[in-house]
C-alpha cells in the first residue's frame, strides 16, 4: 500500500444509506464481507466501482461508500465493461442476482465472461425474483410452484457455475452467504484474480423462498452437504470427515473411510485442471452428493480491457491527436474551380 493512503478499515466502506433488505436476508451477510474484503486490498477507495442491475441484489452499490452504478435490468456486465476499459485502473464489480444475471441478462454476462473482461462477478442465486414477489427465475427448481408457476415449472433449472464454465471463465467459485468466513476467503480471492472472476453465492431470500439451501446454509446440516474445494486437497467432508469423493473414470462416488484413514484414491482438487475436469465437479449436489463449495477453477489468460488498450496504443500514429490534420489525411487533395 502506498505509504501516501492511510490503512483503510470496514468502516470506510459502509455507506451513509440505510440498508433496505428484509430483515434475515442473506444480503446482509454478502454486504458485511464484501467491506471487511476491500481494506485489506491495498486499493484506495475512490479505485472501486460497483455495477448493478435489478433486483434486491442491486442495491448493493447504495451501501458501498465507492463509487457506483445501479443500471437497468441484465445490462450491469456492460456498463461495467465500459468503465474497465475507459477505466483500466479502477476495480470493477458486477453484483447481480439469478434473474438480473441469467434470464434478461444472459447474453451479455456470458459475453462478459468468454472475453475475460477483467470484473469480479457476484451472482445472489436464491432461485427466485425476490423484487417482484416472487416468480420463478432460471434457477428454481424443477417443479417449483410459484406465483408465476402455481402447477409447478416445467423449465430445468439454469446451473450458474456451469453457465460460467461454458464461457471458459478464468475464475469460477461458490460460497454459501452464512458460513461468512469462507465466504470472505472466496471474495479476496476473485478480488486478486486477473481476469473474470465469476461468483455464484447461495443466498436465503427469506420471504419468497426460505430454506433455497437450507441444507448448505444451516450448521447442524452444512457439513454433511457441502464439500470444500481446496487446491491440491482431496475431496473429504462429513461432520466426522469420514466422507470423500473419488472419480470412477468420468463419474464422481462417494465413499465412506475411518476417521483420518482417507483412500489413496479420492481425487484430489486442481484449480488449474481442463474446463472438463471442472465440468464434473459442477455435477455435484443433494441428494446424492454434496454441493461443491470454493474456487473451481483459477487460471491466468490475457484480459480483453489489456488486449484492447494494447490494441489502440499500436494503432496509434503520429499526429493522431490533431483532428484537422486527421480529418485532412496523408491522401488528401484540393480541387479547385
Amino acid at each position: 500500500m502506498p505509504e501516501s493512503i492511510a490503512p483503510l478499515t470496514r468502516k470506510e466502506f459502509v455507506s451513509d444509506q440505510i440498508v433496505r433488505w428484509c430483515p434475515g436476508c442473506g444480503d446482509y451477510a454478502i454486504l458485511a464481507q464484501v467491506q471487511t474484503v476491500m481494506p485489506t486490498l491495498g486499493i484506495p477507495r475512490e479505485k472501486f466501482v460497483f455495477v448493478s442491475g435489478i433486483g434486491c441484489s442491486s442495491r448493493f452499490p447504495y451501501y458501498m461508500n465507492t463509487y457506483g452504478m445501479h443500471t437497468i435490468h441484465g445490462r450491469a456486465p456492460t456498463i461495467a465493461s465500459g468503465i474497465k476499459c475507459a477505466r483500466p485502473d479502477l476495480q470493477v464489480w458486477v453484483v447481480t442476482g439469478d434473474g438480473d444475471g441469467l434470464s434478461i441478462g444472459g447474453n451479455h454476462l456470458f459475453h462478459c465472461i468468454r472475453r475475460n473482461m477483467d470484473l469480479k462477478i457476484m451472482l445472489f442465486n436464491n432461485r427466485i425474483y425476490g423484487l417482484t414477489k416472487g416468480q420463478a427465475s432460471p434457477t428454481s427448481e424443477l417443479g417449483k410452484k410459484t406465483k408465476s408457476s402455481p402447477m409447478g415449472t416445467v423449465d430445468r433449472p439454469a446451473a450458474p457455475v456451469r453457465f460460467a464454465l461454458a464461457g471458459d471463465c478464468t475464475f469460477i467459485a461458490r460460497a454459501v452467504d452464512t458460513d461468512v468466513e469462507h465466504l470472505r476467503y472466496v471474495l479476496d480471492r476473485a478480488a486478486r484474480h486477473k481476469g473474470a472472476a465469476f461468483i455464484e453465492i447461495f443466498q436465503n431470500c427469506i420471504v419468497y423462498n426460505d430454506g433455497a439451501f437450507k441444507e448448505a446454509e444451516e450448521r447442524a446440516t452444512r457439513d454433511d452437504s457441502t464439500v470444500r474445494l481446496e487446491h491440491g486437497k482431496p475431496l473429504i467432508f462429513g461432520k466426522d470427515k469420514t466422507k470423500g469423493i473419488r472419480m470412477n473414470g468420468l463419474k464422481p462416488e462417494v465413499v465412506t473411510f475411518p476417521a483420518g484413514k482417507p483412500p489413496s484414491d479420492l481425487y484430489v482438487h486442481d484449480e488449474k485442471a481442463g474446463p472438463e475436469v471442472s465440468y464434473l465437479l459442477t455435477q455435484l449436489r443433494p441428494p446424492e452428493f454434496p454441493w461443491a463449495v470454493g474456487v473451481f477453477r483459477a487460471v491466468s489468460e490475457p484480459t480483453y480491457d489489456e488486449m484492447m488498450n494494447d490494441q489502440i496504443a499500436r494503432s496509434a500514429t503520429p499526429g493522431a491527436d490533431n483532428l484537422e490534420k486527421l480529418l485532412a489525411g496523408p491522401e488528401s487533395w484540393e480541387v479547385k474551380a
